[in-house]
């Protein structure tokens, strides 16, 4: 018999640690959870947000950020429920609609992990995005609803192309890009410019690209806590670059807002933000206001008639402030007969 044969029949016994040997210790991992609750107030859509305290000082964080808070497998028996159970200890908000979003475990990523308390333990953070049909005051302290888009100005193309983007943004990415072709190729695709088209489900990646370039606030911190140095808080940049959020917690609710813009395209999530009558009106600016695009009037009912999620309630709203409309609901028995679509996009153009 050979001896690669032999050590095959005959291989060697697992190596016993000696008694006083050390081993390498084990990074203790903590699940933290982030809450994106968004909802609509006066045609904006807004997010909830937080001003969490210093453990010593107990001073509010000058930065805003999502509901967050550790995991407790004692006393909470699902990731949802102990989402669900922080959420309101820490807003007296009750969240209504809730899917789980993404969750932000790679070491070494570029943002910082959030922090939850947890000290040198390597946090893998759980986000979820809650939807809201009423931006309900939650009178809790250093709790607030905030627009989107003082995070993310450039997403809104309601009222036409942002001005920012080429009187601020395109100069700046310009500079950092340089002579990289690649790079303003990048940059050119995510933000339009140089005649490129706008994906508004990119949210993501156009922050991740301006967190690249050094251009959000946040980059500078996370590269001066690398370090191991202890930097303030950061102040915006500028206006047109958005105002930085704790932690990563822009980057998940960049996240969570790409992921709301994909989804109303082709699942009917877009009427757990609408109140139970509505008219047709209310729910085009709802579309808008969570896509940042303004939409055709006559083809967008064309395609809710299309898709029969709706249907008339036989009642005008005499509040429209104008002719009164016609007052609809989302059929949401259709759920349990088939899988419901959601709402196309008809862009309006110039």
């Amino acid at each position: 018999m050979c001896s690669r044969a032999r050590q095959a029949t005959n291989p060697r016994p697992a190596r016993r640690s000696k008694p006083n040997e050390r081993r390498p210790m084990s990074t203790s991992v903590v699940i933290g959870l982030s809450a994106v609750v968004v909802a609509i107030r006066d045609g904006e859509a807004v997010v909830l947000t937080v001003r969490p305290h210093d453990a010593v000082t107990d001073v509010a964080s000058p930065l805003s950020g999502l509901p967050f808070g550790p995991f407790d497998p004692e006393a909470h028996r699902t990731f949802e429920l102990g989402l669900r159970a922080f959420v309101t200890a820490q807003t007296r908000f009750q969240l209504g609609y809730v899917e789980q979003l993404y969750t932000f475990g790679d070491k070494g990523r570029d943002a910082p992990r959030a922090e939850v308390g947890a000290g040198a333990a390597r946090v893998v953070s759980v986000g979820y995005l809650g939807l809201t049909p009423k931006a309900v005051d939650t009178d809790a302290p250093d709790t607030a609803w905030a627009p989107w888009s003082r995070f993310f100005p450039w997403e809104d193309w309601r009222a036409g192309r942002p001005a920012l983007l080429d009187e601020a943004i395109a100069p700046a990415l310009r500079r950092w890009a340089g002579d990289d072709a690649v790079k303003w190729s990048r940059a050119r695709l995510a933000f339009a410019l140089d005649d490129a088209p706008w994906n508004e489900e990119r949210v993501l990646e156009r922050y991740e690209l301006l967190y690249e370039a050094g251009l959000a606030p946040e980059a500078g911190r996370d590269r001066a806590r690398a370090d191991g140095q202890d930097p303030a808080e950061p102040e915006a940049l500028s206006a047109a670059l958005g105002e930085p959020m704790i932690s990563d917690h822009r980057r998940i609710l960049a996240t969570g807002l790409s992921r709301l813009r994909g989804k109303i395209k082709y699942r009917p999530v877009v009427f757990e933000l609408t109140p139970e009558e509505f008219t047709l009106s209310t729910l085009q600016r709802t579309v808008e206001a969570i896509a940042g695009v303004p939409l055709h009037k006559q083809n967008f009912r064309r395609v809710v008639e299309r898709e029969e999620l709706v249907e008339g309630l036989g009642r005008l709203d005499a509040e429209t402030g104008g002719r009164p409309a016609e007052l609809f609901r989302f059929r949401r028995e259709m759920l349990a007969t088939r899988q419901a679509t959601g709402l196309s996009l008809p862009l309006l153009r110039d």
